[in-house]
């Protein structure tokens, strides 16, 4: 027999209390995670379409350096481009700004 004695009440009493607050911590950082999740996909659903077209300047800010389809990984990395619309971006060309060689915008325009 061991001469384990048995829960009194209180120790039972102390032993759910435990259970539960485990429980609930538990189903707390599941609901905060939802949360979490909730508040990206609606930041993701808030922020506006990136531009379609993107026109590089140059550190002057006065001369245009490249043109850019509007997800290009280049433009980001320069940090120096400004939306534009598709006129803009065609008329860039027309005029003898040279298009990004990785995102190709005179290929997208049509142009070559």
């Amino acid at each position: 027999m061991g001469g384990e004695q048995p829960l009194s009440r209180l120790d039972a009493l102390r032993f759910a209390r435990r259970v539960v607050e485990q429980q609930a911590v538990r189903q707390l950082g599941l609901i905060d995670r939802w949360i979490a999740e909730e508040e990206r996909r609606r930041g993701a659903q808030m922020r506006p379409a990136p531009p379609d077209w993107l026109i590089q300047h140059g550190l002057n800010q006065a001369n245009v350096d490249a043109v850019h389809v509007g997800g290009c990984w280049a433009a980001k990395k320069s940090g120096r481009c400004r939306p534009a619309t598709r006129e803009q971006a065609l008329d860039a060309l027309r005029n003898g700004v040279p298009p990004c060689v990785h995102c190709r915008p005179d290929t997208a325009c049509g142009i070559n």
